[in-house]
């Protein structure tokens, strides 16, 4: 049956971004939902290194085919100045979101 409204948990679809290939396969796992949480442990280590290209890629990606994403990230100082830069300027994205808690992804997604 079709769940309207859905907000997938990336841990629990069996969602892992380690590739740049990843990318492709959570997108197509997202079909149908309102959006999608992923934790740190979801990510590779190279999304915040922001010179690897994986979560420049991943908000590209994300933002084309109009999919909202939350990344859950309780302190973003911890990835460095330019991963806090990224995690401020999305604070008010419709898109993409990096939030401290998985509730405050939910009251995002699906308010």
């Amino acid at each position: 049956m079709y769940e309207e409204n859905r907000v997938l948990i990336a841990e629990d679809a069996g969602i892992a971004i380690h590739t740049h290939r990843d990318v492709l396969d959570a997108l197509a796992a997202c079909h149908g939902a309102t959006g999608l949480v992923v934790t740190e442990n979801d990510l590779a280590a190279e999304f915040f290194d922001l010179r690897s290209g994986l979560a420049g890629e991943v908000f590209q990606k994300f933002t084309n085919y109009q999919v909202r994403l939350a990344i859950i990230v309780p302190d973003p100082a911890i990835y460095g100045r330019r991963f806090s830069e990224l995690a401020y300027e999305h604070r008010t994205h419709n898109l993409i979101r990096i939030l401290p808690s998985v509730a405050a992804a939910h009251t995002w997604l699906e308010g």
